[in-house]
């Protein structure tokens, strides 16, 4: 059976909100009847997607940027900051063979400033996020199977681990962003 190449049209992806302050956005869930497995996967991805985009969805950027529990650096905003950072890294300079270079830059040589977000953007961080999203989204559709591969320190990854592990960073994070928000104003659930 030839392997289905593209999500269709059923499941083309809600647009994730394009800056913090705009109202929730539509979740659309994953296929639940006997999708194939890349049409599973990059349902769910973007169902995480965009499940972390309903976390951060009406707050202020004051609100956006409140850490966690001291000392930890986490934030909704940081979240959405790394978030995009694991996309770039993972679709584009993994699997698409890429090079390139993080988005925000530590204060030291090397250091991740994902979760550095006292000075941070907020508009900026949604709209690099949503591009690294689409982008990713456009590796995946470029990629003729689940078996193509990409490297990284000399070792290959599949999409089809891609796409995996994506799903399991996003649900983790996506746990972190339920015990923020619910911190920041009492919102809960999905």
């Amino acid at each position: 059976m030839p392997e289905e190449t593209r999500t269709p049209a059923s499941h083309t992806p809600t647009p994730l909100t394009p800056t913090p302050l705009t109202p929730t956005p539509r979740r659309t869930d994953p296929p639940r009847s006997a999708a194939g497995e890349r049409v599973s996967l990059t349902a769910f991805l973007q169902y995480q997607r965009e499940t972390l985009a309903m976390k951060c969805a009406g707050l202020t950027v004051e609100q956006l940027k409140e850490r966690a529990v001291p000392p930890s650096e986490m934030s909704l905003l940081g979240l959405v900051r790394h978030l995009a950072e694991v996309e770039r890294s993972w679709f584009r300079n993994v699997l698409n063979g890429e090079a390139l270079k993080t988005n925000w830059r530590g204060r030291l040589p090397g250091e991740p400033a994902d979760f550095d977000v006292a000075d941070a953007d907020a508009d900026e961080a949604f709209e690099v996020w949503h591009a690294e999203c689409a982008r990713s989204r456009a590796v995946v559709d470029a990629l003729d199977s689940l078996d193509a591969t990409g490297e990284h320190d000399g070792e290959a990854y599949s999409l089809r681990y891609v796409l995996t592990h994506m799903i399991e960073e996003y649900a983790r994070h996506n746990g972190h962003a339920d015990l923020l928000r619910e911190r920041i104003d009492g919102v809960t659930g999905e």
